[in-house]
């Protein structure tokens, strides 16, 4: 996402520095646009303190987001969450810079309440697998409000639901992306548990929109930015092989502790803040992301066969 965002700011004629030190990134993301001159690339990692100069607005993005990286790494997590977070918001401190903070469905938790509203608590369990990652997105939600309030930072904060498109890694445990790619490889589509349980996807280029109109909004409370047409995780499984005209079948397997059953955002806040609402569906953008899987795919053969 970090790699679209940048993407959009520099066609909107902004001056961008990107900064990641690739714990679960790809450089090749860069490609497309690391020769701007508008653009500079920093290989660092924020859990450890920088100061790049003079900026006017922040978008801080840095964590695993994937439940097979944010587990991988979950120390990691748990520190970007905290210290990467206390120093980028010292930085927009330092220099009466905008920020916003990436935050996540996951603060939602197993929801009890459907669909999700940004008033709403959520039921999360501090101290289960996913926690590292909960926990770390809830802290980074409580510094960025205390920075707000304390010291009159003009913060923001995203609620980021399932989200897919080009860029994403094959493998990292991601719902469209790892479905798409078992499909093209002809392999059987992994789904957990019964597949009941719910998602709602959203095409990459809605929500970087969504972000960047919030960007520039005199909201500091969370916004909900996602698509709210739900459907079954079985029910995408369906839409991937008919994208893919795969002849793959699907295999289950046991359920991760504490995969959340629901998830649904209610943008009803993000309609009448920012004039937002997502403009793709799935079977657009599984359409929109098909070229750049393939070509993943092909490579991944090539590297196999060569």
């Amino acid at each position: 996402m970090g790699s679209h965002l940048t993407q959009a700011l520099l066609a909107d004629d902004h001056i961008v520095t990107g900064i990641d030190n690739f714990s679960t990134g790809k450089r090749e993301n860069l490609t497309d646009f690391i020769d701007d001159p508008h653009f500079k690339f920093v290989e660092h990692d924020i859990t450890h303190p920088f100061d790049l100069g003079r900026v006017d607005y922040i978008f801080n993005f840095a964590s695993p987001a994937s439940p097979g990286e944010y587990m991988r790494l979950g120390i990691e997590t748990l520190m970007v969450g905290s210290h990467g977070t206390l120093n980028v918001l010292e930085l927009a401190r330092k220099y009466d810079a905008g920020f916003l903070q990436a935050s996540t469905s996951e603060c939602y938790g197993d929801p009890l309440v459907h669909p999700q509203r940004e008033d709403y608590w959520g039921n999360v369990n501090p101290v289960g697998p996913r926690s590292v990652y909960d926990e770390s997105k809830r802290y980074a939600e409580a510094l960025t409000m205390a920075y707000y309030r304390y010291h009159g930072v003009n913060t923001h904060l995203v609620r980021i639901f399932n989200t897919y498109g080009p860029r994403l890694s094959v493998g990292d445990g991601r719902v469209v992306s790892n479905f798409i790619a078992q499909a093209l490889r002809g392999e059987d589509l992994t789904v957990y548990g019964d597949g009941q349980q719910t998602r709602s996807f959203c095409y990459v280029s809605d929500l970087i929109d969504g972000i960047l109109r919030l960007s520039r909004s005199s909201e500091h409370l969370p916004v909900n930015i996602g698509n709210p047409h739900e459907m079954t995780v079985l029910e995408c499984a369906m839409e991937v092989l008919a994208a893919t005209n795969s002849r793959s079948k699907i295999r289950h397997e046991a359920l991760p502790q504490d995969d959340p059953t629901r998830r649904r955002p209610d943008i009803s806040k993000a309609n009448a803040l920012l004039d937002w609402h997502p403009s793709i569906d799935l079977r657009q953008g599984l359409q929109l992301s098909l070229e750049y899987f393939r070509n993943l795919i092909e490579q991944e053969t090539a590297a196999k066969t060569g």
